[in-house]
This record gives C-alpha cells, sequence and structure tokens, in this order.
C-alpha cells in the first residue's frame, strides 16, 4: 500500500494511509536488515524498504502491512 511520511508542527513523525483515510503517529522505529518497522499508535506495523537515513519528510512510498 502506498503511504505518506510527513512531519507534524510538532515534530512527530506521522503516517497517512489515503484508501484507509488513516493518519496516526509513529511511537516506535526499529529496523531489521533492510527494512524499516514503523508502529503507529493504532497498533499497526508497516515494513518500509529503500529508506534512508536521514530521511526526508514529506514522501510517498510503498509499505507492507505486517499486522
Amino acid at each position: 500500500m502506498k503511504v505518506m511520511l510527513h512531519t507534524d508542527r510538532t515534530g512527530q513523525l506521522m503516517v497517512y494511509v489515503a484508501k484507509k483515510d488513516l493518519e496516526e503517529v509513529v511511537v516506535q522505529q526499529t529496523q531489521v536488515e533492510d527494512a524499516h518497522i514503523f508502529t503507529l499508535a493504532n497498533g499497526w506495523e508497516l515494513s518500509i524498504t529503500g529508506l534512508t537515513e536521514p530521511f526526508k519528510t514529506p514522501q510517498t512510498i510503498q509499505a507492507k502491512r505486517l499486522k
């Protein structure tokens, strides 16, 4: 699914999923091999490959929902 990463006014990293009309705060980030795992405030975990540190926002990228 396509998601948009952006930063809100307070500097929090946010994820917006247009097809679900969902916008959530990223509460945890981990790196596993070549993927970043983002845990959202609603409990979703998204796997995103190909991000380089530091990543720029806003950007639209492909993500895979883990749970």
